[in-house]
């Protein structure tokens, strides 16, 4: 399966997935760095397709992403978006992030912080833009976490 059908795979099964849940919505789909991008439009579903903590949307994710792999798909990585959910959250991360990041500056001291896989990202993303701060992460599995610390000379 080519790019172009793993798109409209990706797309067709989380409708279907949706359908599931009386949800029938109409999911858009695109590619960005060989990453299916799904967006679900607003709806009454938005609490129970998101799940508490997102956990119900990783889900999707997960499952996709399976189903690709398994149908030989030349993309397998699926990033779904409802109602704006993920943007809203990645931007409420960032602005965390640079409250972290003036902490550690102020008072030197290293921050840790426990963030799944996605907010880490953007945690590193908004990191880059300061030039006296590195982050990293340690650990392994749920147990990785995030530490931002001033740059050693």
């Amino acid at each position: 399966m080519d790019k172009e059908e793993s798109i409209q795979f990706a797309r067709k099964h989380l409708e279907d997935l949706l359908s599931f849940f009386s949800a029938n919505l109409t999911v858009s789909a695109s590619c960005e760095d060989d990453v299916i991008e799904l967006s679900v439009p607003s709806s009454s579903f938005n609490s129970i397709l998101i799940g508490r903590n997102a956990e119900t949307l990783r889900s999707f994710q997960f499952m996709l992403s399976t189903m690709l792999r398994s149908n030989g798909a030349e993309l397998t990585r699926v990033n779904i978006d409802i109602a704006g959910y993920k943007k809203n959250h990645a931007e409420k991360i960032a602005l965390k992030a640079k409250d972290w990041i003036d902490e550690v500056i102020r008072t030197g001291e290293n921050r840790t912080v426990d963030l799944n896989p996605a907010d880490r990202r953007v945690v590193h993303g908004v990191a880059s833009d300061y030039s006296e701060i590195e982050t990293h992460s340690e650990g392994e599995g749920r147990e990785r976490k995030l530490i931002i610390s001033l740059k050693k000379d």
